[in-house]
């Protein structure tokens, strides 16, 4: 074990726990369990709010698998990525004011809170919580993948061993700290980020003798890996211009992230989390997808992707400063996994156990079953994790467009067409989730685009021909909110 890398990252693993126990005060003074464990009582200002919005959706994929495929891939892996620097413009533009005044006045706490008090639809609620768990489960179960392996390569531990790390770590500070703990490290985490990035860019660079001897050693491998196109031409126009779905405008549907837009402060604080958002998203998807590519010339015949990140830092780096650097991606993986825990969480006790199991419960039973369902759902993911994918990022890529497919157009619709209604919104759900495995399962990449596409562009349909078909007196949004 090489303990001076070991050492920064256990120094930072200890903050995060001083952060998760300082953040415990606020769940045990609070009036409303609720809404402080699962929303830190909608205090967040514009830094943090940003922070918590990149590190939450900046995961194990970004830090470890998009550098893994972008290492085989080459600049077009690269390209594809930056769809992803409008996400958090996109989410607060579209959902913005309107989706947190709504979420206020419904007192809704999650996604589906909103969704079953604007359609008012006990099928909608239950087909929502169905969806999460299914397809959020992929999700944590990639990142613990990937912070499992991260631990893996740099301890020397075995994969199972180093599992039981990253869960224990992880889970101690979610259950005790709730949201306002997520909020907070996931601050932390996105400052150790865009230096991380920073950091393992230059010393890749100097590694390789400058960009241009690494472009010229890339040409000279294959020059498909200066293209557009991919290593093998794969990558086409119609795919890449995909990903602008996927992993850009289809993000305002993902739970995990719609929950930031209803947290905030005030609208000042939404603004400033816009610029500051695009800007951190931007840089660190560029460098952490450009490390990988360069990372090529330097290590080559990498045979595991997920591997590439660890393995060019130790490569590039001193011990002791990849060490702090490596808390980067170890940032990123934790950050996104705990938004995730506490979402499933959140989706079991408050919106179905306590609306459809025991509506009655009291504080002290709500507080206990919050705590024992977050732990449950650990040790799932963690047996889950046991048996890890070769590259990360297509499971998460997976549960991103199952969650696209359900929850794009109940959301935006719901706050922008008055006429939409719940025969509409489940009909939507049911389509894009049916048609987004189907389509996942025995034809990925129709007509060359991601699998994300069709399923969105018939929900779309699904919802507006239904709605307008059935003849259940639709109610618009402001008078439900005045009702």
């Amino acid at each position: 074990m090489n303990w001076a890398v070991m050492i920064p990252l256990i120094i930072f693993l200890l903050s995060i726990f001083v952060v998760g126990f300082w953040s415990s005060r606020y769940i045990k003074s609070s009036n409303n369990f609720l809404q402080e464990y699962f929303l830190g009582s909608r205090e967040l200002g514009g830094f943090i709010l940003a922070m918590t919005m990149i590190a939450t959706y900046g995961s194990a994929s970004s830090f470890i698998g998009g550098p893994g495929v972008a290492y085989t891939q080459g600049l077009a892996w690269v390209l594809l990525a930056m769809a992803q620097v409008a996400t958090g413009y996109f989410v607060l533009m579209i959902l913005g004011k309107k989706f947190a005044i709504y979420a206020r006045k419904y007192e809704a706490i999650t996604l589906i809170d909103f969704l079953r008090k604007r359609y008012r639809s006990k099928g909608v609620a239950i087909f929502s919580a169905i969806s999460i768990i299914i397809f959020l489960f992929s999700a944590m179960t990639a990142q613990w993948v990937g912070g499992a392996r991260l631990i893996e390569s740099l301890t020397g531990l075995n994969y199972t061993s180093a599992l039981f790390i990253f869960a224990v770590a992880v889970l101690v500070y979610v259950v005790i700290g709730g949201f306002r703990a997520v909020a907070l490290t996931d601050t932390i985490q996105g400052v150790v980020m865009v230096g991380g990035t920073l950091i393992i860019l230059i010393g890749t660079i100097i590694a390789g003798g400058g960009i241009s001897n690494i472009m010229s050693d890339l040409i000279a491998e294959n020059p498909n890996l200066v293209s557009p196109f991919g290593h093998d031409g794969s990558l086409t126009p119609a795919y890449v211009s995909s990903f602008w779905i996927l992993v850009g405008v289809g993000v305002v549907a993902l739970p995990q992230v719609t929950v930031r837009a209803m947290s905030y402060r005030s609208s000042k604080a939404m603004h400033r989390a816009l610029i500051t958002g695009t800007i951190v998203v931007g840089f660190i998807m560029l460098g952490m997808h450009l490390i990988g590519v360069f990372a090529r010339p330097i290590l080559p015949g990498i045979e595991v992707g997920d591997s590439v990140m660890p393995l060019i830092t130790l490569e590039v780096l001193p011990p002791w400063l990849a060490g702090i650097v490596l808390a980067a991606p170890m940032a990123a993986i934790m950050s996104t996994v705990d938004s995730l825990l506490l979402l499933v969480s959140s989706t079991v006790v408050k919106d179905v156990y306590l609306n459809y199991v025991k509506p009655t419960a009291s504080d002290k039973q709500v507080k206990r079953i919050t705590l024992g369902v977050t732990t449950l759902l650990g040790v799932l993911v963690f047996a889950l994790a046991l048996s890890p994918p070769d590259l990360l990022i297509w499971l998460n890529l997976f549960a991103f467009g199952g969650l696209e497919a359900a929850f794009i157009w109940p959301v935006i619709m719901g706050l922008y067409w008055s006429r939409g209604n719940k025969h509409g919104a489940l009909a939507s759900m049911v389509v894009g989730v049916g048609t987004y495995i189907l389509i996942h399962t025995f034809s990925p990449n129709v007509f060359g685009v991601h699998t994300v596409v069709f399923p969105i562009i018939l929900s779309f349909i699904a919802f507006v021909a239904v709605s307008l078909i059935t003849k259940e007196q639709s109610i618009s949004t402001e008078n439900q909110v005045n009702a």
